[in-house]
């Protein structure tokens, strides 16, 4: 059976650049936020541990060389991981990462194609949405055959936490997320929008809470730099928050340059990359 870890507890780099900076950095169970200026090695950090995890296979003897990962518990050989990256930007220079049936599907839904990473990230948690929906119905189902009611209503809660968030969030301009649907729509004064149709910031949101959603509760790495690229402040201040509200068992690892991430009580958990380099 295989053991996933439940968080990481201490991330060890032997050189960040040609043999310099040697990082240690001692992480907590829930939060952790590294900051610093432009050029000192927050994206760095966190790339050189995502790209060694997304290599595949049992950790830690697939990790990039120089890269080591002490976790909890200490004889885990896997990690559940996601990575949250900030911008918004085009696939024009690249359109080999979209294949054509996913290109045709993106327009046949949203009525066009602009070549948004943002949309393909989309594109692709719509499809886990589905399939969290399809695990959570059946866990439902067994606890209304057992008779236990409460427990079914129970399992319902964070889809229905999840869609309050996003009416809550977008209440500015109006659009409120479609609860009769099984894929994730909008309606706005009428009309009805596909996630796709949403602006940058509003896709950068769905984004981020659909990914902590469809884990369902399990723990894991939830890898961000930059996530408030995209984000007003008010919607900076409570991301956090709403993060663990959806997934207690999550450890958030992600770089910022925005103080408004860290206003609601998370200052404490705010490291220097200085404070780590050794």
């Amino acid at each position: 059976m295989q053991k996933f870890a439940n968080y990481i507890k201490r991330i060890e780099i032997d050189s960040l650049w040609s043999g310099k900076k040697h990082i240690v950095w001692e992480l907590d169970p829930k939060v952790n936020i590294l900051s610093g200026i432009n050029g000192m090695g927050k994206s760095t950090i966190i790339n050189k541990v995502v790209k060694g995890l997304a290599a595949g296979g049992e950790f830690p003897s697939h990790m990039l060389k120089g890269v080591h990962l002490d976790v909890e518990p200490e004889d885990a050989r896997w990690i559940r991981y996601d990575m949250i990256r900030s911008l918004d930007s085009s696939l024009s220079a690249s359109l080999s990462e979209v294949d054509n049936s996913m290109k045709q599907a993106l327009t046949a839904l949203s009525g066009s194609f602009t070549g948004s990473l943002l949309d393909i990230q989309l594109y692709h948690l719509q499809r886990k949405f589905l399939d969290y929906q399809v695990n959570v119905g059946n866990r439902i189902i067994e606890q209304l055959q057992t008779g236990n009611m409460d427990a079914a209503q129970q399992l319902s809660q964070k889809k229905k936490r999840f869609q309050d968030m996003l009416d809550d969030l977008f209440s500015n301009t109006g659009k409120r997320i479609v609860r009769t649907e099984n894929e994730i729509r909008f309606t706005q004064i009428g009309e009805q929008l596909m996630p796709y149709q949403l602006s940058s910031g509003e896709k950068q949101m769905l984004i981020i809470l659909l990914t902590v959603l469809v884990e369902d509760d399990q723990p894991y790495v939830l890898f961000m730099d930059e996530p408030e690229v995209s984000l007003h402040i008010e919607w900076q201040k409570k991301l956090i928050d709403l993060i663990l509200e959806l997934n207690p068992n999550v450890q958030i690892i992600l770089t910022t340059h925005s103080p408004a991430v860290v206003m609601n009580g998370w200052v404490d958990n705010v490291t220097e990359v200085s404070d780590i380099t050794v």
